[in-house]
Formats: structure tokens, C-alpha cells, sequence
């Protein structure tokens, strides 16, 4: 059967060797897809995207313990500005990993944070495929050179503090006033929730944010009501 990946393309754009085609076809197969194309051959990609997300955790571990001394509770937020999910999507969208992504046409409609969210899980299952296919120190390669070369923009804009604490840090310092947050609408099926979340000072919406979860959501209100606050 023939590959409807690209996986030559692939390779340019990721800059990276593929040894077994298969592994990355997998590793760009969202599981709607098969609902769809029943008599597609290659599995959907969460078992790589539960490898990968191990690599990389470790691999951004290991980076910051040779290159920073610093306590173990900041180098916990510099490692989780690094691999969240907001953060691998924005760097998958700039390799052009929504590109190569199979999923079903309802999946594909998608923009916004939902997109955002299937993009990193694939960044996460290239990582896997990489690490199965040539070893770790070709996902180490690939982790340093496309995720870890963040790490200054991670610092310079303090991206490893959570928007809602530094929101609430600021409002109160600023204005007198505690932010709350509500929900302004959810949609979607249990297993596909999307949440839009306001960020209010009294009565004021500031900013609006949406996630795939409510928490999610209020911490895109909060990262929102930062820029536009000017904060």
C-alpha cells in the first residue's frame, strides 16, 4: 500500500534520517484517522507519543542538570515551559508538522488550540519513532537542536512562570484586585471538551483564553490578560 506521507519531505524539513518508514508514518497517524480509513495499515500514534514524551522529558532533564545549578523546583518550571504542550505545538507548527498529519476530516477542520494540541503529541511521537529507529542520541540530537534551543526565549521572557500566579501577582500589586476566572462556553463531546475561560478584575473581562480543559483555559485567560494588560 502506498504511504499518503511524504516522508522524503519529511526528512528535509526535520532535518533527520528515517532507517524504518514505517515507525514515522505511525508516528503522524492521528487515531481518528483510522475511523475513516479502515483499510489503513499503520497504527495510530499514542504509543510512540507516551515513548517520546519519556525521551524528551529525560533528555531536557539531563540538559539542565549539566548546564544550570540551580534548585530543583526552577529547573521543574524550566523543563515544563519547555515540553508543554503550548510550547511544542508552537515549535511543531514551525517545522510544518500540521503538514504531514493524518486525521479524520472532523480533526482536521480544527484550528486554534486544538490543532495546537494534536501537533505537539505528534512532536512527542517523532521523538519516540526517532529513538526507536536510531537510538537515543538521535532523539537527543533532534531534542536539542528544535525544543532546547528554546531554553533563552524559555528564560529572557520568564515563559517557566504560570500565567495565572504572575496575573494574580501583578493585578493585586497593580490594582488592588484578585482575578477570577469563569467559563464564557464549552462545547464538545465528553472525550473532546473545549472550554473558553474569562479572566475578570471585578467586573472587567480582560482577556478571554480557550483549552481543552477548564484549568487549561484559565491559564490562556491569564498568559492573554498579561499582554493585554501590558504586564
Amino acid at each position: 500500500m502506498e504511504t499518503p506521507i511524504n516522508l522524503t519531505q519529511l526528512k528535509k524539513k526535520l532535518a533527520i534520517e528515517i532507517q524504518n518508514p514505517d515507525l514515522f508514518q505511525e508516528a503522524l497517524t492521528h487515531r481518528s484517522y483510522l475511523n475513516e480509513h479502515k483499510e489503513y495499515e499503520h497504527p495510530h500514534n499514542e504509543r510512540l507519543e507516551f515513548l517520546g514524551d519519556a525521551v524528551l522529558e529525560l533528555s531536557v532533564t539531563k540538559y539542565l542538570f549539566d548546564h544550570f545549578d540551580n534548585p530543583e523546583g526552577e529547573l521543574t518550571s524550566f523543563r515544563a515551559a519547555l515540553v508543554n504542550g503550548d510550547m511544542l505545538g508552537k515549535i511543531g507548527y514551525d517545522l510544518g508538522i500540521q503538514d504531514f498529519l493524518l486525521m479524520s476530516r472532523g480533526e482536521a477542520k480544527d484550528t486554534g488550540r486544538a490543532r495546537n494540541y494534536l501537533v505537539a503529541n505528534a512532536m512527542e511521537s517523532i521523538i519516540g519513532a526517532l529513538y526507536i529507529d536510531q537510538g537515543y542520541d538521535a532523539a537527543k540530537d533532534f531534542i536539542e537542536k528544535h525544543i532546547i534551543s528554546h531554553l533563552d526565549e524559555v528564560l529572557k521572557q520568564e515563559l517557566y512562570t504560570d500565567p495565572k500566579s504572575r496575573f494574580q501577582e501583578l493585578a493585586q500589586e497593580k490594582t488592588g484586585v484578585t482575578p477570577g476566572y469563569r467559563v464564557l462556553k464549552e462545547w464538545g463531546p465528553d472525550h473532546d471538551r473545549h472550554f473558553i475561560a474569562g479572566v475578570f478584575l471585578g467586573e472587567e473581562l480582560v482577556a478571554e483564553g480557550e483549552g481543552i480543559s477548564k484549568q487549561d483555559a484559565q491559564r490562556e485567560a491569564a498568559r492573554q490578560g498579561l499582554i493585554v494588560k501590558g504586564w
